[in-house]
């Protein structure tokens, strides 16, 4: 040891001060932290990124923290988020049916919750063959209201979870269900769905994702940190995680930068804890 502190050019009483001091203050609170964000990114599933993970320790659990020591310490650690890509989604339009006026313009903002309804139907492939999921967003939590999966991509999918949204959100006559072209939104079946509840039918362009942009953008997440990241050998296994993800994560837990970092449910709680309505708070 006295001969590698002579080519370092310390003395060995200096390195041996070194070894047995006490860590710093500025160390010692990086290591604690360091334990939370590890926690997190876990808790994620790999999926969050040093926003995500700053807002959770600062808004989730109260720690004062700099975006930026989040970041270095992630970055020290290899710790990455996952990064979002298009959604390849897919449009057939069945040019049999009227089409439904544009109500939207993309303005997929709403002032409170059930006013604004986006849906959409995306595609994965498993060893099996190819899961459809057909998904009701509000606009105004980007809250996953109603869902449904299936084999084929048919109008009983997009009918069976908007019916989901209608019994789990009772939501009252006037709400506005945007969506876009494809066959199973302009069917006769679809189109009655809405009418008893009174919901009005909004449709934007033809192959224009900014004319649905909440549930292009929800299916592009849904995309890259669930169905792209591992193998999906039956669609029961597919199902599941789907499942798994919207009701266990993404309703519940995941941090939207739209909503200030909060959830979608924390979001709405919120929102009906101002008291700016007496509607009682409904399940995720």
């Amino acid at each position: 040891m006295a001969a590698m502190c002579r080519v370092l050019g310390v003395s060995t009483n200096g390195y041996y001060a070194w070894r047995t001091r006490d860590l710093s203050v500025h160390a010692m609170r990086d290591a604690e932290l360091m334990k939370l964000i590890l926690e997190i990114h876990q808790k994620s599933k790999g999926t969050y990124g040093a926003p995500r993970v700053h807002a959770e320790l600062t808004i989730g659990r109260g720690v004062k923290c700099s975006k930026k020591r989040v970041a270095r310490l992630m970055r020290e650690a290899g710790l990455t988020g996952v990064r979002r890509r298009r959604n390849r989604g897919f449009t057939r339009r069945d040019s049999k049916h009227d089409l439904a006026p544009d109500l939207v313009q993309r303005q997929f903002t709403a002032p409170a919750p059930n006013r604004l309804w986006v849906a959409d139907m995306t595609e994965h492939g498993t060893g099996e063959g190819k899961l459809y999921l057909a998904a009701v967003i509000d606009a105004f939590s980007r809250m996953v209201v109603g869902w449904a999966m299936g084999e084929r991509p048919v109008a009983e999918l997009a009918v069976e979870a908007v019916n989901m949204a209608i019994w789990r959100r009772k939501p009252s006559a006037g709400v506005i269900h945007h969506f876009d072209h494809g066959a199973q939104y302009t069917a006769l079946v679809f189109a009655n769905t809405l009418q008893s509840p009174g919901i009005y039918a909004s449709m934007g362009s033809v192959g224009d994702a900014l004319d649905n942009a909440v549930a292009e953008s929800f299916f592009a997440t849904l995309q890259t940190e669930l169905l792209d990241r591992r193998q999906w050998p039956t669609r029961q296994s597919l199902r599941s995680a789907v499942f798994a993800y919207i009701e266990g994560f993404y309703n519940r837990h995941r941090r939207h930068s739209t909503l200030g970092y909060l959830s979608p449910l924390e979001f709405e709680r919120r929102w009906y804890l101002q008291g700016e309505t007496d509607t009682q708070i409904p399940a995720a």
